[in-house]
């Protein structure tokens, strides 16, 4: 990965290239980011090849084919522009290393790791030829290792840009020593399925031996041996020989299919294959250590960005942002001061393991010279009733301390230590005495209103940040003797933002009725407020309200109905009460949009609501921790075994926020936590999760890009995306 050239683009189809992937005759690849905040690999075509127009027509025709591909182990094109003035396109990225860096390095692999590796590229390239295509060009680099799997990348990308699309009739395309004896011998009216094929065959022997079936060489002699000799499987296991000598026939016609060498290769016998293939899904473990350290260091790295170009005048991540503060929707209560900013579009946060997970180190400078070692605090529920969100934000925290840690040009490192308050008051204060005495420079979390209380009069004597990434409690906000609080995630009583955004650009309704359950006090109330003072699409919103004491929905539903509402939104925070209004608006017949918060957003909802449940519409503060980067969540999966839980992302960020705080003030060993605390005040960040910016007046607003959108769709809560792209882009 390298820096952006001089003359690079600013923007491409949307897409802005963050760095260099790599150059050749055909053109650039850039990694890019979307409007969604999404990465991806964009290929730009050079100027000579977009000045044919017979190129453009065979670039156009042929992307339209590749666009309607789908698999899991593929890598898809997820956008295109043939008629560009230099035409691109833009495939999902994957961070892993490709299976040469890791049989290169680490050697072959074991029997088991292959049939894996060997099952899921049949299958991709199964999908390839079912849709008519050839990919052409199977090789080690262009496979790419997960930690669930393989993915085969640059399907179609040959036929685009390469063989008998865009080459000579008589050109050899392909890379020696992995393509067919019918590419070699550049016969391209013979190059279909069977080709692939045997190229798979060629990255197999390769992946079980670490040596290529063909030798080594000048490419010529390579070519000759593919055509008129045997292959060298020698270093084969014997278990695999026969299935890799079938796929490497020199007639195309002797080859399997695609198709029966997955079958053949998910051998019963081998429990690892067997277990992946009935489960439909990841070869968890499949890998060797070496190389599964190769891959979870890949990963994390991809997100080690170089720094965009920025425009002229706007501030670079770190720096004190300038201008005013964006005005916070009318008729809105502001945030207080101390509450962390969402402004602009979603960055990439850089991330890269390789340190391991920190431990509580002395602070001060170390011997030998060593850079300091600055102590975090973490305290949140780890073991109570809150602890789904507790771990997940822990786990968050530490890895972007292994992040910093593992990189070269920092100037202090980062320990973490952590303390399980249960979201008790007494052991949240036993946290706080402890952090405060260990003079640590800021404290992550609590994530319980009764912790979080306890603790802050603690932190405020010691001048000590306390940040929380999931709580927002009007009681903490609303006390203006708590001025090192800082909060970075978008306040509760703005969730009618998203709401409202909904329903004036998706799904337009002039007539809302807000179904206000007196069972969630003021959480509920401050919602139909809101929702009243500023209807959605300048319309009109009535508010029919639901006893506490009540069970029973029909009669506010039926009201509401009789006075014609297009849209309803739900103000409660119980899922078993949302349920029951889902199942009253259901039997009512009401079928426009259905709307609630993200307290909703629970397996009791799904359950209960039946049907009833299918299409609601939720508003939340927290984004969808496996959308925000392949590579974050490669690397999460890889530390702990699992997927990244809600506020993960967050988590991270809070510390890269401390962390470019410290940086600030120059890593210094002496830096006070006040110090930290005060700084925190003045700095943007561009976070993993959503760009970041506390300010100095002593009104802060917020302009919303804080909020997220997610919808019911069968037995999952399915992210649409952040709520200002979406209902600007549906």
């Amino acid at each position: 990965m390298r820096p952006l050239a001089a003359d690079d683009p600013e923007d491409i189809g949307g897409y802005r290239p963050l760095a260099r992937l790599g150059a050749g005759g055909m053109g650039v690849v850039y990694l890019a980011r979307g409007a969604g905040g999404a990465l991806v690999a964009l290929k730009v075509i050079r100027a000579e090849h977009a000045a044919d127009p017979a190129f453009r027509a065979r670039f156009r025709r042929e992307v339209t084919a590749v666009r309607g591909l789908s698999g899991r182990w593929l890598v898809p094109v997820v956008a295109a522009d043939p008629e560009a003035r230099s035409p691109w396109l833009a495939t999902e990225f994957v961070p892993g290393p490709a299976l040469a860096e890791a049989v290169d390095g680490q050697g072959a692999l074991p029997v088991a790791a292959v049939r894996v590796l060997g099952s899921r590229l049949a299958e991709a390239l199964t999908a390839v030829h079912a849709a008519g295509l050839v990919h052409r060009d199977v090789k080690p680099g262009n496979v790419l290792l997960g930690l669930d799997g393989p993915r085969l990348i640059d399907f179609g990308i040959a036929l685009a840009a390469g063989a008998t699309a865009l080459t000579a009739p008589d050109a050899v395309v392909g890379t020696p020593g992995f393509l067919s004896p019918e590419q070699a011998r550049a016969r391209a009216e013979r190059v279909g399925p069977p080709s692939d094929v045997f190229a798979l065959g060629c990255v197999l022997a390769y992946a079980a031996s670490a040596r290529r079936p063909f030798g080594t060489g000048h490419a010529a002699a390579v070519l000759f041996r593919t055509v008129h000799e045997d292959p060298d499987l020698a270093d084969v296991p014997a278990g695999l020989r026969p299935l890799i000598e079938s796929c490497l026939a020199k007639d195309p016609a002797r080859r399997p299919t695609a198709a029966r060498v997955r079958a053949a290769l998910q051998d019963p016998r081998t429990r690892l294959a067997r277990d992946a293939a009935s489960a439909g899904g990841a070869a968890e473990g499949w890998l060797p250590p070496a190389v599964l350290r190769l891959v979870a260091e890949r990963s994390a790295r991809a997100l080690d960005i170089p720094a965009p170009r920025r425009a002229p005048g706007r501030p670079a991540p770190g720096e004190t942002g300038t201008g005013p503060a964006p005005a916070a929707p009318a008729g809105q209560r502001a945030p207080a001061r101390r509450r962390v900013l969402a402004v602009g579009s979603a960055a990439a946060s850089v991330l890269t393991l390789g340190g391991g997970t920190a431990a509580y180190l002395t602070l001060g400078r170390k011997s030998g010279g060593e850079p300091p070692v600055h102590a975090l605090g973490f305290q949140a529920d780890l073991s109570g009733a809150d602890k789904a969100d507790g771990v997940a934000q822990e786990r968050g925290a530490r890895l972007a301390v292994a992040h910093h840690n593992a990189r070269t040009d920092s100037a202090f490192r980062l320990a973490l230590d952590t303390f399980d308050d249960r979201g008790d008051a007494a052991r949240a204060r036993q946290a706080a005495e402890r952090f405060t005495g260990a003079a640590v420079r800021a404290v992550l979390g609590p994530n319980t209103p009764a912790a979080a209380r306890a603790a802050a009069p603690r932190y405020q004597t010691a001048r000590t940040a306390m940040v929380l990434v999931s709580l927002d409690d009007p009681q903490l906000d609303e006390d203006d003797t708590l001025r090192t609080l800082r909060v970075t995630r978008a306040p509760e009583q703005l969730l009618a933002v998203p709401l409202s955004g909904y329903l004036s650009s998706v799904r337009p309704v002039d007539r809302t009725a807000v179904l206000d359950d007196r069972a969630a006090g003021r959480m509920g109330s401050d919602l139909a407020d809101a929702l009243t003072r500023r209807p959605p699409n300048e319309g009109t919103t009535r508010v029919y309200a639901v006893p506490a004491g009540s069970d029973d929905f029909s009669p506010a539903v039926r009201a509401a109905l009789a006075d014609r509402a297009q849209a309803v939104v739900f103000t409660g925070t119980s899922a078993d009460r949302a349920a029951r209004c889902a199942r009253a608006l259901a039997e009512a017949g009401f079928t426009g949009p259905r709307l609630g918060t993200w307290h909703l957003m629970r397996p009791d909802f799904l359950r209960q609501g039946g049907a009833a449940a299918q299409g609601w519409v939720f508003g939340a503060p927290f984004t969808d921790p496996g959308s925000v980067s392949g590579a974050f969540r490669s690397a999460y999966r890889a530390a702990y075994g699992t997927a990244p839980g809600r506020w993960a992302p967050e988590a991270y960020d809070a510390v890269g926020l401390v962390a470019r705080a410290l940086e600030s003030l120059g890593g210094r060993a002496g830096v006070s936590a006040g110090a930290v605390a005060e700084r925190l005040s003045d700095l943007t960040y561009q976070g993993l999760a959503k760009p970041l910016r506390f300010t100095t007046g002593r009104i802060d607003t917020l302009r919303g890009e804080g909020y997220f959108l997610y919808q019911t769709a069968g037995n999952v809560f399915r992210f649409l995306g952040r709520y200002d792209r979406f209902t600007k882009h549906g």
